[in-house]
């Protein structure tokens, strides 16, 4: 069995393909531009990617494929209908990150409303022992307790965010992208009531046609002026150019964002123009990322291959 890993460097240099070499012979590709997919997966029994794209084209192409392993949730970038069509299963990796993304969703928020930058900086460059004041009051924050946290999806991160949320002592809601309030333990609320009365709004949910630029200028003038927007789901859930107006024109008070609708973030994106740089805390899609959770999605990787029949 020959697998071929077309993204391999996507989960970092420390990762260990060892348990996937056991498997049979395993070739991997640091990258992989679409100019060099069919050449490379052409003799392939199984073929793993995290974002390369795999169309009718590319399927057709591998002859010998058997399974197309996805290394993250989301299977955007495959034609799953066409693979399954011709017999070939697609498996993605869930329940791999959802500490991972809770853990940065928070450390990002409280960075933000902390002004965490702020205070780091006045205290590295002088400022703070210059200033002959036990304090600095440059920078106000306000505390989690008691305010309104509405979470948009309420999977597996969502409700892990929730109970982190509850934790602080928020009031937490949510919204149910796709039309069924599955969780009990919190009130499920319309998207126009969760914008209108949340302190904290944070986006969880995976991209579809229900979710495809659900929060635009529209979306953003319901919501509170003082109010955080954090998006951790997907990039075209928001409307990034709009988010920016927002941010420029004081709609809202600040935001946190972790994914784009173009990764890597382009250059001259409005995000890195803003009039106030210190309204939103950017990260490199990297909620997913921790060591632990890296480990996971390849031991389930090597799961979904042992359970298909090749």
């Amino acid at each position: 069995m020959k697998i071929v890993f077309l993204d391999a460097a996507t989960l970092g240099e420390d990762a260990n393909f060892s348990e996937l070499e056991k498997l049979g012979t395993f070739v991997s590709y640091s990258l992989t531009e679409e100019s060099d997919v069919i050449s490379r997966i052409k003799d392939a029994h199984v073929v793993i990617v995290n974002k390369v794209k795999l169309g009718k084209r590319e399927i057709d192409s591998a002859q010998n494929l058997k399974l197309i392993c996805v290394a993250a949730t989301g299977t955007n970038n495959i034609d799953s209908e066409y693979a399954t069509k011709k017999g070939i299963p697609v498996k993605n990796v869930v329940n791999y990150s959802t500490d991972s993304v809770a853990q940065i969703t928070f450390g990002s928020l409280l960075t933000l409303i902390n002004s965490s930058i702020y205070f780091d900086s006045i205290v590295k460059d002088g400022s703070y022992s210059n200033s002959g004041h036990f304090t600095d009051t440059g920078r106000s924050f306000f505390e989690l307790k008691g305010k309104n946290f509405g979470i948009i999806g309420m999977g597996n991160i969502g409700k892990r965010v929730a109970a982190i949320a509850s934790a602080f002592g928020c009031n937490v809601f949510y919204y149910s992208t796709g039309g069924v309030a599955h969780c009990k333990e919190y009130p499920s609320v319309s998207l126009s009531e969760l914008l209108a009365k949340s302190d904290i709004v944070s986006i969880h949910s995976p991209l579809n046609e229900k979710t495809q630029n659900l929060i635009s200028l529209k979306e953003l003038k319901a919501m509170k002026t003082s109010a955080i927007l954090v998006n951790m789901g997907r990039g075209g859930i928001v409307n990034e150019k709009e988010l920016a107006q927002a941010l420029n024109y004081d709609l809202i008070a600040g935001a946190v964002i972790d994914v784009y609708e173009d990764e890597p973030i382009p250059e001259g994106h409005p995000y890195l123009s803003l009039k106030n740089p210190e309204k939103i805390v950017l990260t490199p899609h990297i909620g997913w990322a921790s060591i632990e959770a890296r480990k996971l999605l390849i031991e389930k990787l090597v799961a979904n291959i042992k359970s298909t029949s090749i």
